[in-house]
């Protein structure tokens, strides 16, 4: 008489329990930190952070059904900044910056799918040395002057 709403109640209950998030961690066989984050559904969701062995930040950002989203930072072993930008459905988006090994801005691209799309900046020393633009990863054009640059292009058109 009442088993069938205990099988129910039990169906429900390991539902819910299997669908809650879990704070997940790993580790290197050194005992250093690998990587920590949430899981849910037996997927990486919300806030991650990986490392390398010798215990550095690698890189972070977050996750939704294992794919990554949002904006993400990543790391040299030595901490300092390799690159950031933005994620959408597991592929780079919008701007990315990318450093030298000194952490100074080396260039910054907008990208569409992995892809350069949009406008490129080149950096020496933290100045423009040089500006390009790119359609579905073919550069279409390239400005070595600021003046030129400016002359063909209006500041609304690296927000398209």
């Amino acid at each position: 008489m009442f088993q069938k709403p205990i099988v129910i109640l039990f169906f429900l209950c390991s539902f819910c329990i299997n669908a809650q998030k879990k704070y997940y961690k790993s580790f290197y066989s050194n005992g250093q930190i690998k990587q920590e984050g949430w899981i849910k559904n037996n997927k990486k969701n919300g806030y991650w952070k990986f490392y390398y062995k010798n215990g550095n930040l690698e890189k972070e950002g977050h996750f939704i059904d294992n794919l990554q989203i949002k904006y993400w930072y990543f790391y040299a072993r030595n901490t300092i900044k390799k690159k950031e930008g933005h994620f959408k459905n597991g592929l780079k988006n919008n701007w990315w910056l990318f450093y030298d090994y000194k952490g100074q801005l080396e260039h910054k691209c907008q990208l569409e799918k992995n892809q350069k799309n949009g406008f490129c900046f080149k950096y020496q020393e933290n100045k423009l040395i040089k500006a390009e633009k790119y359609k579905s990863g073919l550069k279409i054009k390239e400005w070595t002057d600021l003046k030129s640059f400016k002359k063909e292009n209006s500041l609304s058109d690296l927000y398209k």
